[in-house]
């Protein structure tokens, strides 16, 4: 006897403006439910009203068929309205700056046209059964309460998860990865994390470039030969040297000076480096993670910053969102910041009072996770009682800013308000679902839903 009630085909959303190769695709691939798009418009209809697992997306699409923009726009769209979903890209267009673009924006694979079938069909096969992966160990990890993820970063929120994910995708890969986001954001902590996350055994070396005055960065970085210069009493190894075998952290590399810009570059050419005073080429396998706050484009605009030297180390690009982009993630952090700084001063015991969650959850965040800490710590040394209220964080309640998507409102409200309930709750189930007014079956249903973890 067989079961009415089959489980549904997994859904593969093809985007392709090729009417005779959306009928080939189609035809290709069985135990899928294929849905076909051939422009912007009604692929993300389709992704909203079907919510593929796996989409494969043709770059070129109209209005621009012989050009990427318009496939770069729908990745971007995709990735923004499901960032679970796994984006295959084709084009034969430039392949490899457009690979290199398309995986920096977090697509998860590539591939080159005219179409090898039987290659693709491993590579969609592939997609779905890591994207069963991912939701599994999704929810596994919301049932053991697990938190950190990549390099000790704490997040619940999509557009974090998402970053992470890209990170640990090109940690094994020996490219060139650069960081961008506002100051407070965890740069550092992410570069450790892609350090960590790939095959390289030397160690994790961190500069700040804007930290070191212009005419000691040289020295920095390069190192000297014993008197190179006044006070150079020994020979020195540079930041680079010590990075051998591992990772070289150049944060805030927008800073760098112009004439060493020049130094750097040959150095990413040629993997060799000279010391200060040295005549010697020394031959260096170091992986160059930089980082800035900066808007490096506009500097590349303004010629105070190298344009080759730009593609040098960006090859991948990594966006990383300011903590106000982060639903849910403040409340998350200023608890576990709260228990390390009271535990770290021995005045355990402490909770955050009602209006500090309110004021937390309204408060823009302007300096990031750096200013959550800050104010955390403050108000552990403030507070008088075993409560953390609005006023020892210095914060005073105020109405957080609104979601404007149509569809997207109620599932970005629904997260939200699970997620501060969860944190006032502090994980437990129980206690979220009085919180929130519902029984504990509908929320975990909800969470399983929104892949959130308690």
């Amino acid at each position: 006897m067989t079961d009415s009630k089959a489980a549904p085909l997994p859904k593969l959303l093809v985007i392709e403006d090729d009417a005779g190769l959306q009928r080939q695709l189609r035809w290709a691939y069985e135990g899928y439910q294929i849905l076909t798009a051939g422009d912007r418009e009604s692929a993300i209809t389709l992704l909203r009203a079907e919510e593929p697992a796996v989409v494969t997306l043709d770059l070129g699409l109209p209005p621009d068929p012989d050009g990427t923009s318009e496939g770069f726009a729908v990745l971007e769209t995709i990735l923004a309205l499901k960032p679970d979903t796994k984006v295959i890209v084709a084009s034969g267009h430039g392949a490899r700056e457009s690979m290199l673009r398309a995986i920096a924006m977090g697509a998860w694979d590539f591939y080159q046209k005219p179409i090898d079938i039987d290659a693709l069909g491993l590579i969609v096969a592939r997609a779905f059964h890591v994207h069963a992966l991912e939701a599994e160990n999704r929810r596994l990890a919301a049932r053991a309460g697990n938190g950190p993820t990549l390099g000790g970063i704490i997040t619940g929120a999509d557009e974090m998860l998402k970053v992470t994910r890209t990170i640990e995708r090109v940690a094994p890969a020996d490219v060139s990865v650069m960081l961008l986001g506002a100051s407070g954001t965890g740069k550092e902590l992410l570069a450790r994390g892609l350090h960590e996350a790939s095959r390289r055994k030397g160690a994790f070396v961190a500069i700040n470039c804007a930290a070191i005055p212009e005419t000691l960065l040289e020295s920095e970085l390069f190192g000297h030969e014993k008197g190179a210069f006044t006070g150079a009493v020994k020979t020195t190894e540079g930041k680079i040297e010590q990075a051998q075998g591992g990772t070289l952290f150049l944060d805030e590399i927008g800073d760098v000076p112009l004439p060493l810009q020049v130094k750097l570059l040959r150095f990413l050419q040629e993997r060799v480096i000279e010391r200060i005073g040295g005549r010697k080429p020394i031959a260096v396998d170091t992986r160059v993670v930089c980082a800035t706050h900066q808007d490096i484009d506009a500097m590349v605009a303004a010629a105070t910053f190298r344009e080759d030297l730009y593609y040098r180390l960006a090859e991948i690009v990594v966006r990383i969102p300011s903590l106000a982009e982060r639903p849910g993630d403040a409340g998350l952090l200023a608890r576990h910041l709260l228990h390390k700084h009271a535990t770290a001063m021995k005045l355990g015991g402490k909770s955050f009072a009602p209006d500090a969650l309110d004021a937390i959850d309204a408060w823009q965040w302007p300096g990031n996770v750096r200013e959550l800490e800050n104010r955390v710590k403050r108000a552990v040394i403030m507070a008088e009682g075993k409560q953390v209220t609005a006023a020892d964080l210095d914060l005073a309640p105020g109405d957080a800013p609104e979601p404007i998507n149509l569809k997207a409102v109620r599932e970005a409200a629904d997260r939200r308000a699970i997620a501060h309930a969860l944190a006032r709750a502090e994980g437990n189930i129980s206690g979220t679902a009085r919180l929130l007014g519902i029984s504990r079956p509908t929320l975990y249903d909800l969470m399983r839903a929104y892949d959130l973890q308690p």
